[in-house]
C-alpha cells in the first residue's frame, strides 16, 4: 500500500510555509475554515447535539431522523424516492467507497474507471483486484463518454464514475449520465441470459451541490430509472457544506446492499458521530437554510475559480505555454503547463510532471498536484495538473499572476 502523494507535497509547502514564504497552496482537496466556514445553522445544530448529550453510539445504520432527513433531501434536490433501508450513514465518502469495494467485487474481478480519478488504484491495493483505468482528455473535461468505457463493460464487475470529478472540475453532461444508465440496464439484461454477475454502478456525487450556470448535476437514476437496482451512490456534508472534518456521509442504493453495508462497517466502525448526525438531520430538513448555503457555496467557490482562471487566461493571452478547462464544477480546476524540455535559468531541464511542479513550486510559490497522482501514466500526463481552491482566496490566487510570469519568463 502507497501513502498519499498529495501529502507527500504538503511537507514540501511546510518547509516553505517555515521560511516565512507565502504559498498559494492548491493542492489539497480540503477547506481552510477561515476561507470556508461550515453553514451557521450548522454550527448551532451541532453545539445544541453535544449540549443535549448526544454524543454515545449512533445506531449502525444512522440516526432515523438523519436517514429520513437524506430521504427528503434526494427527493426533493433530485426526485428521486429511496426507502430508509436503502440509506445508510456512514462517516464522510470513503466508507462507500471502500465497502462497495470490498462487499461486490471479489479478488481478481475488474473495477473499471476513467483517468485521471481519485483514489481508486488504493482500493485495488486493499481489496485485491484488477482495475482498468481508461485515459481521457480534455476535450470531454476529462470525463468518460460511454465509448471511453464500453469496449471494456462485458468484463467488469463494478463502474465507478464521478460528477463532479475530482480531479479535473468536469462536470458530466445529462446525455452521457443517460447513456451510461442505457448501458448498465443493457449490459445487466445480458448477463442475465448468460447467467454472469450483474455489472453495479459506484456514483460518486459528493460534490453534487457544487455546478456552475450551464452545467447541471444527475444520478443515471434520474434519467432511466430502470438502472436504480444497480447503482449505489455516495454523498454527504463534506464537500457541499465545507465540513470534511466531520465525517458525515451517506450511501443510497439497493436496500439489500445498504444493509450489508452498515454489516461490514459496524466491523469497521465507520460512523459518523452522533451530534454530527443530529445536527445534519436537522440541517437539511431546514430547507430555507440548505437552499442558502448551496447559493453562498457556490458563489464562494466560483469566486476563487473565476480568479485562477483569469490568471491563467492572462498567462495564455502573454503567449506562455499553458491552457486550462473553464470551471464547470467541484472546487477544482485542471491547469495546463506545457513546459516539459524547457530549461531553468539554472540550466536545470523540466524532464516531466514532477519537475514541472517542484518549478511551480519553489520558483512561483504556486502549488498544484499532478495528474499522476489519480492514476494518468506519464505518457498522458501532458503537462496537467489540479488546482483546488478550498485553502486560498482570490487575492491569494490574484497574488500568484506576477510570481507566474518571472518564473515562466525565465524558462528557456
Amino acid at each position: 500500500m502507497l501513502g498519499s502523494s498529495i501529502l507527500q507535497v504538503a511537507n514540501e509547502i511546510r518547509e516553505l510555509l517555515g521560511k516565512g514564504i507565502d504559498v498559494a497552496n492548491m493542492t489539497v482537496g480540503d477547506f481552510s475554515p477561515t476561507q470556508f466556514p461550515i453553514p451557521p445553522k450548522l454550527t448551532q445544530e451541532l453545539l445544541a447535539a453535544i449540549g443535549q448529550g448526544d454524543t454515545n453510539y449512533p445506531p449502525p445504520a444512522g440516526l432515523w431522523e438523519l436517514r429520513d432527513a437524506v430521504r427528503q433531501h434526494i427527493a426533493r434536490t433530485q426526485g428521486m424516492e429511496y426507502p430508509l433501508d436503502g440509506i445508510t450513514i456512514v462517516s464522510g465518502g470513503r466508507p462507500t467507497l471502500y465497502s462497495t469495494y470490498r462487499l461486490l467485487v471479489d479478488p481478481g474481478e475488474l473495477v473499471l474507471f476513467p483517468l485521471p480519478s481519485w483514489n481508486n488504484h488504493n482500493y485495488r491495493d486493499t481489496s485485491q483486484v484488477r482495475v482498468k483505468g481508461v485515459p481521457c482528455g480534455p476535450d470531454t473535461a476529462f470525463q468518460p463518454t460511454v465509448d471511453h468505457l464500453s469496449p471494456y463493460i462485458s468484463e467488469a464487475r463494478l463502474l465507478v464514475l464521478n460528477t463532479p470529478q475530482n480531479p479535473s472540475g468536469g462536470v458530466m453532461p445529462k446525455e452521457i449520465v443517460a447513456n451510461f444508465g442505457t448501458l448498465l440496464v443493457e449490459e445487466n439484461l445480458r448477463r442475465e441470459k448468460t447467467n454472469e454477475k450483474p455489472l453495479f454502478l459506484l456514483f460518486d456525487q459528493i460534490y453534487r451541490s457544487l455546478v456552475f450556470p450551464g452545467h447541471d448535476h444527475y444520478s443515471p437514476v434520474q434519467l432511466v430509472p430502470e438502472c436504480a437496482p444497480f447503482v449505489i451512490h455516495t454523498d454527504g456534508i463534506s464537500k457541499g457544506c465545507a465540513a470534511t472534518g466531520l465525517r458525515c456521509g451517506w450511501m443510497f442504493g439497493p436496500p439489500a446492499i445498504a444493509q450489508k453495508m452498515t454489516a461490514l462497517l459496524t466491523h469497521v466502525g465507520a460512523w459518523a458521530p452522533k451530534p454530527v448526525q443530529q445536527a445534519t438531520a436537522n440541517f437539511l430538513l431546514d430547507t430555507d437554510a440548505v437552499d442558502s448555503w448551496d447559493r453562498e457555496m457556490i458563489g464562494q467557490v466560483r469566486k476563487r475559480l473565476d480568479a485562477l482562471r483569469d490568471v491563467m487566461q492572462t498567462l495564455k493571452e502573454e503567449g506562455f505555454p499553458v491552457d486550462f478547462i473553464e470551471p464547470q464544477g467541484a472546487i477544482y480546476m485542471s491547469l495546463q503547463f506545457r513546459l516539459a524540455g524547457m530549461k531553468t535559468a539554472e540550466g536545470t531541464v523540466l524532464e516531466n510532471n514532477e519537475a514541472i511542479r517542484s518549478f511551480l513550486l519553489q520558483e512561483a510559490s504556486f502549488a498544484l498536484v499532478g495528474f499522476s497522482a489519480f492514476g494518468v501514466e506519464p505518457q498522458d500526463l501532458d503537462g496537467w495538473f489540479r488546482g483546488s481552491i478550498g485553502a486560498v482566496g482570490v487575492e491569494d490566487i490574484q497574488n500568484s499572476l506576477p510570481k507566474l510570469r518571472k518564473a515562466l519568463s525565465s524558462l528557456s
